[in-house]
């Protein structure tokens, strides 16, 4: 698991909470945020990397061509340079946790 904290920092993704039942890590840089399983060995499966909003996270919806952040009672167009970061978040959050676990 160090080795994973250790990528997770050098990707400047920080671990904010642990969700309140426990079962699951809120990771999150500029603006986005994901939630990571909790498991006994560390980090199991990521969940939809989406906008931190007032309303909780926005997940990321095509509609057509048109991107939308969108959560419960919330709902916005999602700018290209946007798009870019968060689909940038996910994929250094995928490779902080799984790099160590591939054979």
């Amino acid at each position: 698991m160090s080795e994973e904290l250790e990528r997770l920092e050098a990707a400047r993704i920080r671990i904010v909470t642990v969700s309140p039942t426990g079962s699951h890590y809120v990771m999150a840089r500029e603006g986005f945020a994901a939630l990571v399983e909790r498991t006994e060995s560390g980090f199991g499966q990521i969940g939809s990397a989406g906008l931190v909003t007032e309303r909780g996270l926005a997940v990321l919806i095509w509609r057509g061509e048109e991107p939308y952040f969108v959560a419960k009672s919330y709902e916005r167009r999602a700018e290209a340079a946007e798009v870019a970061a968060l689909r940038e978040f996910a994929r250094d959050l995928e490779g902080a946790l799984r790099r160590g676990s591939q054979a």
